[in-house]
């Protein structure tokens, strides 16, 4: 059926729309309002919508309350404030001294290097979820004798896992850090750096 000529052509969708889509779909899944099978299923889809029309329904029940009277409570305004994402393709990536750690880090990089140096990073809570979409090269976390690294639900394949024994094993763990995702063709690894006299 043709398209009625007096109305307006759908609006496309940018990669900008697209990465807030996706920002706003990992912050409802984090705070408990979606299942990791609809997060699954809808982060799935965003990439492929083309227009904005097209993107609505990914978040329609995440972020207006009935009626549009805007963001539901406990909706953060702006969910990149508890995330940052790192995406480097055939280079490298270092983070290290005094840097706030988000809540989550998303770590998209294929094919490069990458430091994590944690050792002096500001906390803002608990735990760090570092969700991984890695593709080749190697990921190193220099951590703190006071911190734990949990990668049970890293996925990898065709890769290496080298997380040692924290040598400072009697320290209460302050700090969790939980790596998921998946890593392919790659290494990740974790070492304990001794603190500064």
């Amino acid at each position: 059926m043709p398209q009625d000529p007096y109305s307006p052509p759908e609006l496309r969708a940018s990669d900008a729309d697209r990465d807030r889509t996706i920002d706003l779909l990992r912050a409802a899944v984090a705070d408990g309002r979606l299942t990791p099978a609809e997060f699954d299923e809808r982060v799935d889809a965003a990439p492929a919508a083309r227009t904005v029309a097209a993107l609505a329904p990914l978040t329609a029940d995440l972020v207006a309350a009935p009626g549009g009277a805007g963001p539901l409570a406990g909706t953060p305004a702006d969910p990149a404030a508890d995330l940052l994402t790192i995406k480097e393709k055939h280079g490298m990536v270092r983070r290290a001294g005094p840097w706030t750690l988000p809540h989550r880090l998303a770590l998209r990089t294929s094919w490069s290097a990458v430091l994590l140096d944690l050792t002096d990073a500001v906390r803002t809570g608990p735990e760090l979820v570092i969700e991984a979409r890695v593709t080749g090269g190697d990921v190193d976390l220099v951590l703190a004798p006071d911190m734990a690294v949990d990668a049970n639900e890293l996925a990898v394949r065709y890769g290496q896992v080298d997380i040692g024994r924290n040598p400072y094993a009697g320290t209460p763990a302050a700090l969790r850090v939980r790596v998921v995702g998946r890593l392919r063709h790659g290494r990740i690894g974790a070492r304990w750096q001794a603190p500064q006299r």
